[in-house]
């Protein structure tokens, strides 16, 4: 199964059970994971780490 197509099943999901107020907490939460990602091999680690 493909990436695409677990987004595109997702998206689906949203639409025919009304669910739209999932979409802002799931983009927050891959935004924090990225940061976290990112933020774990730079030089800003220990001040982002501060932050939390």
């Amino acid at each position: 199964m493909s990436k695409l197509s677990i987004l595109k099943e997702f998206l689906e999901f949203l639409k025919e059970n009304k669910k739209w107020w999932l979409t802002p907490i799931i983009i927050f939460l891959l935004l924090l994971g990225a940061l976290i990602i990112f933020s774990s091999s730079s030089a800003l680690a220990p001040f982002i780490y501060t932050l939390f």
